[in-house]
């Protein structure tokens, strides 16, 4: 007698994960998928998502969506649940994370992705999918595009981005008076003594308390993002960021004279991108006329240089914001996406986040046109 045949394994599983130790589990698995997949930002790896739940999650939200080809991860969705302003599943990392996104396997031909979207759906039921701060041709596009209920992009979010060159190069693409003032400036910091050390992966946490320290010290009596200040972010960079470190994906670099730490930077990296993610500087290099932007440059630059590795390329990237420090580099201004989704039920939600969206840009506006009247 024939025996019955097995029933087919699916090639591609979903799975949710909804509890921290299961999450911190995954480390491994997800490290080889963060390196299999070239669009992944530095705000995707493990040890910052994991470390940023430890300090920002909160109790039975967590919803981390997990796409397998036998034992391989070859999709991720570090997502949570909020329910405030609109029920929505949400990218973990928060305000503090610059980007939002997925991984898939660069190798996926389409099967990781359709699982992927077919999870999110599920997951969704009576929520909103809110992915914010998507760098353009993020890994979540291709779970956009096979999503089967209402959808819309907006614009979120404004970037600047150079090439990963060294900073003569970026130099060289401002007016010859201002290029000169840089390598001025380059003379200046060799004449006051300054070196850089690279802190290893044992380094870094007392080397990121000093950069807060210094951070608080160079905003004493101006005001300074709040969230800088508080103990959760100190507990999530020191506990986030040495594994980063030793996995290559953060430098933190201290600037000394003599024996005295003058300032630190905490530069993020990716296989794409190279991004200068918070300093502190002590007063006093200003008082001795060291422009602190020209120094940090010198440095991230060289760093997403090396990440560039022999044929070049990548961004570095002067993450949110454009402050006229950073305008004076001649940056490419990169709009950052709001991706959208909903099932047909939920279609209300989605429709009241972008008259949310569209009153507090109407907002915006009114307060800058405001502020740019003449007085009297």
């Amino acid at each position: 007698m024939t025996a019955p045949p097995c029933p087919a394994v699916p090639d591609h599983t979903a799975g949710l994960v909804t509890d921290a130790d299961a999450f911190a589990a995954l480390a491994p698995a997800w490290g080889r998928l963060y390196e299999r997949c070239a669009t992944a930002t530095p705000f995707q790896h493990h040890a910052w998502l994991h470390s940023w739940w430890r300090s920002y999650g909160g109790p039975g939200r967590l919803r981390v969506l997990v796409v397998r080809s036998g034992d391989e991860l070859v999709g991720a969705a570090p997502l949570m649940l909020v329910r405030r302003p609109l029920p929505a599943l949400v990218p973990l990392g928060g305000a503090i994370s610059d980007y939002g996104d997925v991984l898939l396997d660069d190798a996926d031909d389409g099967r990781a992705a359709n699982a992927l979207a077919d999870a999110l759906w599920d997951a969704a039921r009576t929520a909103l999918v809110d992915f914010r701060e998507v760098r353009p041709g993020g890994a979540v596009e291709r779970v956009y595009d096979r999503w089967r209920g209402p959808r819309r992009t907006v614009r979120d979010s404004l970037c600047l981005e150079l090439p990963a060159v060294p900073l003569p190069e970026l130099a060289a693409r401002l007016p010859a008076k201002r290029a000169q003032r840089v390598r001025a400036q380059l003379r200046r910091h060799t004449s006051l003594g300054v070196v850089r050390h690279v802190a290893g992966p044992d380094e870094a946490a007392p080397a990121l308390h000093r950069m807060l320290e210094l951070h608080r010290l160079q905003w004493r009596e101006r005001k300074v993002t709040a969230e800088h200040t508080l103990p959760r972010f100190r507990e999530h960079l020191v506990r986030a960021v040495p594994d980063l470190v030793r996995s290559g994906n953060a430098v933190v670099t201290e600037f000394r004279i003599g024996a005295d730490v003058v300032a630190v930077d905490l530069t993020l990296r990716s296989r794409s991108l190279t991004g200068g993610y918070l300093y502190g500087a002590h007063p006093r290099l200003r008082e001795s006329r060291a422009d602190v932007a020209v120094l940090l440059l010198d440095a991230c630059s060289e760093q997403a240089t090396r990440a560039g590795g022999a044929d070049g390329g990548g961004t570095l990237s002067l993450l949110r914001g454009s402050e006229p420090y950073k305008m004076h580099w001649r940056p490419e201004p990169v709009a950052n996406q709001r991706l959208l989704m909903a099932r047909r039920r939920t279609a209300p939600l989605l429709s009241a986040a972008l008259c949310a969206g569209a009153a507090r840009l109407w907002g915006g506006e009114v307060l800058r046109r405001w502020r740019e009247q003449p007085s009297g």
